[in-house]
C-alpha cells in the first residue's frame, strides 16, 4: 500500500472501535459513500494492514482472572533450539503472548490462568517440561492499568 491519508486512518479507527460496524456506518463516520469505504478497506486487507479481524474474550468472564508475566531464558540460542521452543509455546493455550526480547532474558510470556494454583499446575505439567529453559522468573499482574489496540494518529 502506498501512502495512507486520514480518511484511511478514520477508517481503521472505527473498526478498531467496532470490527462489525456496516459499510453504511463507517462510511457516515469518515464522509464516504459505501462503495469508495469498501474499496479503501480492501486495499488495507490487501496490504496487510488489516491482518483480520476478531472478538475480544473478556478473561475474567472465561475464569481467567490472573496474567503472569513470564521471563524466560534458554540454554541455548540455535535456531533448532529457538524453534522447538517456539512450537511448545503454541501448543500452550494459556500463553496468549511470547516475545522474544533484548536484555537478561530471551523471552517475556504473557499467560492467563485462574488463580496461582492453576499457575503452579501449568508450570509443572506444561512450561517445566519443555526442554531447554534455564531460569524462568514469573510476575504476577496486579492490575492493568492500560490496555489497547496499535494506536492510530490521525494523518
Amino acid at each position: 500500500m502506498q501512502h495512507m491519508d486520514r480518511l484511511d486512518r478514520k477508517i481503521l479507527s472505527v473498526l478498531q472501535g467496532n470490527a462489525r460496524a456496516s459499510l453504511q456506518e463507517i462510511g457516515a463516520a469518515v464522509g464516504l459513500s459505501p462503495s469508495p469505504c469498501w474499496g479503501r478497506i480492501k486495499k488495507m486487507e490487501e496490504a496487510g494492514v488489516i491482518e483480520g479481524y476478531t472478538v475480544r474474550l473478556n478473561p475474567l468472564a472465561l475464569d481467567l482472572g490472573d496474567t503472569v508475566l513470564v521471563q524466560v531464558t534458554l540454554d541455548s540460542h540455535s535456531d533448532n533450539t529457538l524453534e522447538k521452543f517456539g512450537e511448545m509455546l503454541a501448543s500452550i493455550p494459556e500463553v496468549v503472548e511470547a516475545h522474544l526480547v533484548s536484555g537478561d532474558y530471551d523471552y517475556l510470556l504473557r499467560v492467563v490462568v485462574k488463580d496461582t494454583r492453576d499457575y503452579e499446575r501449568l508450570l509443572r505439567e506444561k512450561l517445566y517440561r519443555i526442554k531447554g529453559i534455564r531460569h524462568s522468573r514469573s510476575s504476577f499482574v496486579l492490575r492493568t492499568l492500560k490496555k489497547a489496540d496499535l494506536p492510530l494518529f490521525p494523518g
